[in-house]
This record gives structure tokens, C-alpha cells and sequence, in this order.
């Protein structure tokens, strides 16, 4: 089975990986996604998480930098939305070589 190509380079996807490796950046993330493309404003999100509002500023800071979240400003207020292309390559790259058969070190195929 031949693996696809991600158009993320390993390091964006550890990069990734490693932002959604905090309970309230995996909480933020998992709201933005269920919310869709419309997304949250950030008084949305602490009305749902019930999160500080500086605390919620760090980790969606850390998200957007790892690109998991766009944000745009809209007048006053700036939506937040999850990066669905990039949720679903990182799940193709984990999934990729799925079940394709590993032999243990030192035994022959």
C-alpha cells in the first residue's frame, strides 16, 4: 500500500499534534469543530468551556500557531474556526499505512 502525501511536512503535523496535547487546546478544538465552518466568537467559547478569557486568549493563540484554528475578524468581534483541511490530513497521515502488516525486527517475511 503505497503511503499518500500529505501536503504537511511532519514537522506541521508534529507540530499540530503536540498544540492538541493540552485538555483545554483538545476541548477548544473539539467545540470548534462541532461548531463548523461558522465557528465561535471567543464569548461563545467561554460561555461553553468556561475558560478565562486570558487563558482562552493563550490557547487559541497556541492553536492558531499551530494552525488548527483560522480566525477572522468580523467588525468587533473575531471568529474562530477550526482547519478542517488540516484535521483530515493529519488523520490521513496517521492512517495511512494503516494495518499493512510490520514484521518484528530479525524475522523474515
Amino acid at each position: 500500500m503505497e503511503k499518500k502525501k500529505s501536503h504537511k511536512s511532519i514537522q506541521d503535523i508534529s507540530c499540530a499534534l503536540s498544540a492538541l496535547g493540552h485538555e483545554n487546546r483538545l476541548a477548544i478544538f473539539q467545540l470548534l469543530v462541532r461548531a463548523g465552518e461558522d465557528g465561535l466568537n471567543v464569548g461563545e467559547i467561554i460561555a461553553h468551556l468556561n475558560i478565562p478569557a486570558s487563558t482562552l486568549a493563550h490557547h487559541l493563540g497556541a492553536l492558531a500557531n499551530a494552525q488548527l484554528v483560522t480566525q477572522e475578524r468580523n467588525g468587533r468581534e473575531i471568529i474562530n474556526r477550526a482547519n478542517f483541511t488540516l484535521m483530515r490530513e493529519i488523520v490521513s497521515y496517521l492512517t495511512a499505512e494503516c494495518c499493512v502488516g510490520v514484521q518484528p525486527k530479525g524475522k523474515a517475511a
